[in-house]
């Protein structure tokens, strides 16, 4: 009998989702020395491709796909006439650019990265009414958020030192927005979505005390 093999001990498939037996169909492609019946062991293993995945077939370059995942798992070691440009390893093999992550405001995280870009736009904004009530509402916005992680009482003082902080003295909530809204009314919204105390309070369960037999 012939001793099992395990996968572990085979190679490492290139592209798992075709399974081995494509791989070996490829490997026998490279291994052919005449070039018309490589070219026929291409096309055909090109055609069993497809057929295992017969959901892509309206996909735009669905072949074009096809041939580069042939190139791929060819080691791009095989010379055969494609319909389509061969692929470079060299553009596979580069590294991708790092994503700018958006920095965070160490200081006041409580307050996010979208408050710190919402003082920023208005910072550029022209001085007016429409100024005033956009630094109003991020100065309202931004209790809120204080309110929701801190779960307490804030002067309007500290939030308004945190956006001269964050704006770096370039906004002031206009002296006839004040006050800001008040606390209660910015934490009603976690009682109306059932994170606060509830008025209705369920009557308990009356025990059944009867026996089971």
């Amino acid at each position: 009998m012939d001793t099992l093999q395990y996968n572990t001990k085979r190679k490492q498939l290139i592209i798992p989702e075709y399974g081995r037996h494509i791989h070996l169909m490829i490997e026998q492609a490279i291994a052919e020395p005449n070039a018309e019946e490589r070219n026929k062991k291409a096309k055909a293993i090109i055609g069993v491709m497809g057929n295992l995945n017969p959901h892509l077939r309206d996909v735009p370059d669905f072949q074009h796909k096809l041939w580069d995942q042939f190139f791929i798992m060819a080691h791009f070691d095989i010379d055969v006439e494609s319909p389509f440009e061969k692929p470079q390893k060299e553009l596979l093999d580069m590294k991708p650019e790092k994503l700018p992550y958006p920095q965070n405001f160490p200081k006041y995280r409580f307050y996010g990265n979208n408050i710190k870009r919402m003082i920023d736009v208005a910072i550029g904004w022209e001085e007016g009414e429409l100024k005033d009530v956009l630094v109003f509402t991020i100065a309202n916005h931004m209790k809120k958020n204080f309110l929701s992680w801190n779960k307490d009482t804030v002067e309007d003082v500290v939030i308004l030192a945190h956006l001269d902080e964050l704006s770096g003295g370039k906004l002031k909530v206009a002296a006839s927005q004040l006050p800001l809204s008040e606390s209660e009314d910015l934490m009603k919204f976690k009682h109306k979505n059932g994170n606060g105390p509830s008025s209705n309070h369920s009557k308990p369960r009356k025990r059944n005390n009867r026996k089971r037999y």
